[in-house]
């Protein structure tokens, strides 16, 4: 957007050499801001600072007053700072570099520095910054030079040339002591440490240091020492990927991750600090690497990509380990089937029970939030009672299944990986309507049998005719279930991640061995038991964390959203139908003859498929970034799926019968 001020005759009658320094600052910015313009074009850009050079060189006196004015500029303010340190974290823990960002977006910056990284992002702050920067060509760059710094500070080791060493050395010295950090060190390979890539680095700089301060030495000397330094940089940098493959097999830190991510960058930045200190067009080097810094700005100040660039692994360790889990929940022949609808009727008889229980725990009549506890508890050790009875429910299958759907997108390019993944399709689809019908067939007349037994026990209904009324409202297909159902998609899915985050943790903590091995718990269980308890652990600790937290989820949410008056509920297919079981045994026979009741039927496969639906689309969104699948050509999977469904359409939700 373009914005009056002053004229470039103004601007230069604005220099001031001797004014205080956050004037001198200010003085800076303005002109920068003269030059970007309309923010538009590039080349309108390039044509100010050609108008400002012509300026200079026509006038002496303002010539001379310009290269006092930058002389006072770049000595006061450390620019060795900004080629080294900006873009990267101060700190080494991410929640503390989160706060940092967090504190740039919120809090304005003073012009009034003298670190160059903040006056650099208040001078330059955008993306056009880089681009008109990048085009600024070799002759107006020298031009501009010249008029900025006398011609007698040009040659030798200049003052540019000694602060791109000075930030060579603090890269250097930020890279050592990371690479020598003990928690990224150990998970090194044994032969990159016995290698010790790092020792050596600093004397290899230091090395750099004299042949480039030393001209009149042999170019073949400053060759060499450029070689070194850069196989050097090579060696630490395998050594740093040799972590990524410790991850693979014992877990993944986002703190761990992100202080990788500092050292790589670390060293791709003393790469380009070579670059233009070896250029030999210093100038257009220079103004190239601005140019790149400027765009690290922008990155320096984004909370999404923090997030994203250093959580990406995490995702994808997640995804691969609901993908390890949710290939057992996808049938293939008609005997895995049969045992799928078997493991989801023992879970929708479990839920029974927790339909019954919930009733209970509405009759204790408790606060919002000790309710909601209590329903959590409820909810969450039922579901635990169903995983170690090895049963099923339905709805949390899909967050599990999406990432084993998703891995399979990877070999579409092969002759048979599309067939393949229809296939794969029709198998989960088919897998899913099992284990919804299982729970659903019995936790129905599961809850009824029970809601009978007990007002036959008690001689009365399990529940009041008020409150049966107002449970099949509550269900009803034309009020606000279906949103409350979609939202409990959300929660398993939230669920999945949860887990897979915590078997995560498990795993990177080496939690297993510990219980195993640990003196003493060993002296506590014995050795036997504790190994016993170390490979149930291992084996179960993502299902105990999503049945838990899925628990807590359904219980506490409905408390929290009446907390902020937001009136969300949850809707479970499985719960659901076991409330109307229990309903329409307080209501009787009746309750054949009431819309209500038949309103709160049709509910129920809504209520299954977007409970489905909902937690699988994003477990398999997630799915695909973390296996990079984005450029798949989903037109042919859509194709191919309509020409599945037109031609056997029984097998998404049959198996097929084997001919001999």
């Amino acid at each position: 957007m373009s914005r009056s001020g002053p004229d470039l005759a103004q601007l230069l009658a604005g220099i001031d050499p001797t004014a205080p320094l956050a004037q001198r600052h200010l003085q800076l910015i303005a002109v920068l801001d003269w030059v970007r313009g309309d923010g538009q074009s590039t080349e309108g850009a390039a044509g100010r600072v050609a108008l400002l050079v012509d300026a200079a060189e026509r006038s002496p006196d303002i010539q001379v007053r310009l290269q006092a004015w930058w002389a006072a500029l770049t000595q006061q303010v450390d620019i060795t700072t900004l080629l080294a340190d900006f873009g990267f974290a101060q700190r080494t823990s991410m929640a503390s570099e989160l706060a940092e960002r967090v504190r740039y977006k919120l809090l304005p910056s003073s012009p009034e520095t003298l670190d160059a990284s903040e006056l650099f992002m208040l001078a330059l702050p955008g993306d056009f910054d880089a681009r008109w920067l990048a085009s600024l060509d070799e002759t107006l760059l020298g031009r501009l030079l010249a008029v900025l710094v006398p011609a007698c500070e040009q040659g030798g080791a200049s003052h540019w040339q000694r602060a791109l060493l000075d930030a060579i050395t603090y890269c250097a010295g930020q890279i050592l002591s990371t690479g020598f950090a003990p928690e990224l060190r150990l998970r090194m390979s044994e032969e990159a440490r016995e290698a010790q890539p790092f020792h050596a680095l600093i004397r290899d700089v230091e090395s750099l240091r004299v042949e480039v301060e030393h001209p009149l030495r042999t170019g073949d000397r400053l060759q060499e020492a450029v070689q070194r330094l850069r196989e050097r940089l090579d060696a630490c940098r395998a050594a740093t990927n040799t972590v990524y493959a410790h991850f693979e097999d014992n877990g993944i830190s986002v703190g761990l991750v992100f202080r990788l991510r500092q050292l790589r960058e670390r060293i791709l930045r003393v790469r380009e600090l070579l670059e233009c200190l070896l250029s030999p067009r210093p100038a257009v080097a220079a103004a190239k690497f601005l140019a790149r810094l400027v765009t690290v700005g922008r990155e320096r100040r984004s909370l999404r990509a923090l997030v994203a660039s250093n959580s990406s692994m995490l995702a994808a360790k997640v995804a691969e380990r609901s993908a390890e889990t949710g290939a057992h929940y996808i049938t293939r022949t008609a005997g895995e089937y049969l045992a799928m609808v078997r493991k989801a009727a023992g879970g929708g008889l479990v839920m029974a029970f927790t339909t019954l229980a919930k009733f209970g725990l509405y009759a204790l009549a408790l606060s919002a939030f000790w309710g909601g506890f209590m329903a959590g508890v409820n909810y969450a050790v039922s579901f635990v009672l169903i995983q170690l009875l090895h049963f099923t429910v339905a709805t949390k299958q899909p967050a599990m299944t999406a990432p084993a759907m998703a891995a399979k997108l990877k070999d579409l390019d092969e002759a048979q990986g599309l067939e393949s993944f229809v296939d794969e399709v029709a198998h989960l689809v088919r897998s899913q309507v099992a284990a919804v019908l299982g729970n659903v067939l019995l936790v129905f007349p599961g809850a009824l049998a029970l809601a009978l037994l007990i007002a036959q026990m008690l001689g009365q209904p399990a529940i009041g005719t008020a409150q049966a009324e107002h449970v099949l409202q509550s269900l009803h297909l034309l009020g606000p279930s279906l949103l409350f159902a979609a939202f409990t998609g959300v929660l398993l899915f939230a669920s999945s991640i949860f887990a897979g985050w915590v078997e995560n943790w498990f795993v990177l903590r080496r939690l297993d061995s510990a219980i195993q091995y640990n003196p003493r718990i060993t002296d506590m269980l014995g050795a036997a038991r504790a190994a016993r308890w170390a490979r149930f652990l291992r084996g179960n600790i993502s299902g105990f964390a999503a049945n838990i937290s899925l628990g807590f989820m359904l219980g506490l949410t409905p408390a929290f959203a009446a907390f902020f008056g937001l009136g969300l509920d949850v809707r479970h297919v499985t719960l659901s139908t076991g409330q109307i079981g229990v309903a329409s045994a307080t209501l009787g026979m009746d309750v054949l003859h009431q819309p209500a009741f038949w309103w709160a039927v049709a509910m129920v496969p809504f209520n299954g498929a977007l409970n489905v639906l909902v937690s699988f689309y994003l477990a398999f969104r997630l799915a695909l970034r973390a296996h990079n699948v984005g450029s798949v050509d989903r037109a042919r999977i859509y194709r191919a799926l309509l020409a599945r469904w037109r031609s056997a359409p029984l097998g998404f939700f049959l198996p097929r019968r084997r001919t001999v």
